[in-house]
């Protein structure tokens, strides 16, 4: 292509963001072929320093083709789409870093590709993920690890990390990934990215891997939601709007049919605000609360109300209610899953820790912390799983009701970062308790890259000690250490079904830091 075509300015199409980029293929100023090429050309160069991809879907060249052919543009029209292993599209795999997934192509597009091709999008590859999903670094014993493009002794986070080292390197403007526990939030952190967990069912899940999975260690108390990842807010608001269309709530009736509220997300409202930068259970490192803070006095400049608002137990919420839900069996069920497989470097902390006996664990969780007593916390009866149920439920309430008391619009947030050195993640399962949280509320929750890391908070790392300079907090510091010019993120929140109000406070806090 570039041989036939040689005038293309690949630059000039790479640098264009996503909104603008989607005007020019509508006008007819740029056709989708060119677009479609100059991505895959820089998709090949970010993935051979970085391992992002898995392999690129060669059927692109026949949705391109189709679009071509259609009298109706659709929103995304001749945009190249990429989207995570898991995520169902016909004839290729899903394997989720497993084996036992590499000889079964998928038979059908998963509702979302299907809906994203309609609107005239071009899904032209798959990224990788770490190894059974159940981690926010990004190596599998079948594709490798994959690093951050920023920096490459770094992780891009997880399990969306083949999602966020591609859109972070350029090789795609615009890519779908999933959230259980923080894994569009965390890449998006690590890489410098935006991305949006949407409540669940807001876009449906419907034929992707993530599904039969889990489908014995993920019940429905803490669901699976898909999201958009990309280099801005005004990318993630287009996907979504995109998606909420008639075809999704056809193809799946159980999306409720709630198109994009276009007047929420362009309101210039003044917002009610509530902010914390620490939720007490595992500190974050000190430049990610200076994020907070700063963001914080910058919404409050630009006159916002500025409220403090403290998120109830969380440690509770992180020993009883989230990991209970995945390991519910003591971790048999996700054992189960590593049948015939050599297990990644990165999970043997995790494995090594649900295998040993439950005697074990309980000796253990007298002198460890909160890790240990997740894995002894084991719901055997069918009466203490519907009483688990009803402990996330109340919970839920509980939260909501704080949040009405104080009379909230959104709420602004720390989120893990910096990026952690490779292999680090895997020993610090108990530090996304910051992105856990609305997984198990199932609210809408963002992240918008506001800063970098500088040399002073490296200089503040080093008196670092957490809330008891035991090993795990003195791991996080090494984890962190060396991350000078990386970006620093903050995380937005907002009520159940409000992604777009979500998104609006997300690109507000995005308008303030780029001003700044």
């Amino acid at each position: 292509f570039a041989l036939q075509v040689s005038h293309v300015q690949s630059a000039d199409i790479l640098s264009l963001p996503l909104v603008e980029l989607t005007r020019r293929l509508q006008e007819g100023s740029l056709c989708p072929e060119t677009v479609l090429y100059t991505y895959i050309e820089k998709a090949l160069e970010v993935t051979q320093q970085t391992n992002c991809l898995r392999h690129f879907i060669p059927e692109c060249a026949e949705q391109l083709q189709e679009i071509r052919r259609r009298k109706e543009k659709g929103l995304l029209y001749g945009i190249p789409i990429s989207i995570k292993d898991h995520i169902g599209h016909k004839g290729h795999l899903s394997t989720c870093g497993l084996v036992q997934f590499l000889n079964a192509p998928v038979q059908e597009d998963s509702v979302l590709v299907k809906v994203l091709k309609r609107q005239g999008a071009i899904p032209f590859a798959l990224t990788n993920v770490p190894q059974s999903l159940f981690s926010y670094d990004c190596s599998n014993a079948i594709f490798g690890q994959t690093l951050n493009p920023l920096n490459h002794q770094k992780s891009p986070g997880g399990s969306s990390g083949g999602e966020g080292a591609l859109i972070a390197g350029g090789g795609s403007i615009l890519g779908i990934g999933s959230d259980i526990g923080g894994s569009i939030r965390l890449p998006s952190s690590f890489c410098g990215l935006c991305g949006l967990k949407p409540t669940s069912d807001r876009l449906s899940v419907w034929y992707t891997c993530l599904l039969k999975v889990d489908a014995g260690s993920c019940p429905l108390p803490v669901p699976c939601a898909l999201g958009p990842m990309a280099r801005d807010v005004d990318s993630l608001a287009l996907c979504m709007k995109a998606l909420l269309c008639e075809e999704m709530f056809r193809l799946d009736p159980t999306v409720p049919p709630i198109p994009f509220n276009e007047q929420v997300y362009l309101s210039s409202a003044p917002l009610r605000i509530g902010y914390y930068d620490t939720d007490g259970y595992f500190p974050l490192p000190p430049c990610m609360r200076r994020a907070v803070r700063e963001t914080r006095d910058a919404l409050r400049a630009a006159g916002h109300e500025l409220v403090p608002f403290a998120p109830p137990r969380i440690h509770y919420v992180m020993t009883e209610l989230f990991l209970k839900t995945f390991f519910a069996d003591g971790g048999h069920t996700f054992l189960e899953l590593f049948t015939g497989n050599i297990v990644d470097p990165g999970l043997k902390p995790q494995m090594n820790c649900y295998k040993i006996p439950t005697l074990g664990k309980k000796l253990l969780a007298l002198i460890l912390k909160p890790l240990v007593i997740t894995v002894v916390s084991i719901c055997r009866s069918v009466s203490n799983m519907w009483k688990h149920q009803h402990q996330i439920t109340a919970y839920r309430t509980e939260f909501i009701t704080m949040w009405r008391d104080l009379r909230l619009d959104v709420v602004l947030c720390p989120v893990l970062g910096p990026a952690f050195t490779t292999g680090y993640p895997g020993k610090l399962l108990t530090a996304i308790s910051s992105t856990m949280l609305y997984n198990v509320l199932n609210f809408p929750a963002g992240v918008v890259p506001v800063s970098r890391v500088t040399e002073a908070d490296e200089e503040e790392l080093k008196l670092y000690q957490g809330y008891c300079d035991d090993p795990w907090d003195r791991t996080l510091k090494q984890a962190v250490t060396g991350a000078v010019g990386l970006p620093v993120a903050v995380q937005c929140v907002a009520l159940p079904w409000q992604e777009e109000l979500c998104l609006r406070f997300m690109k507000e806090v995005e308008t303030l830091h780029r001003g700044k």
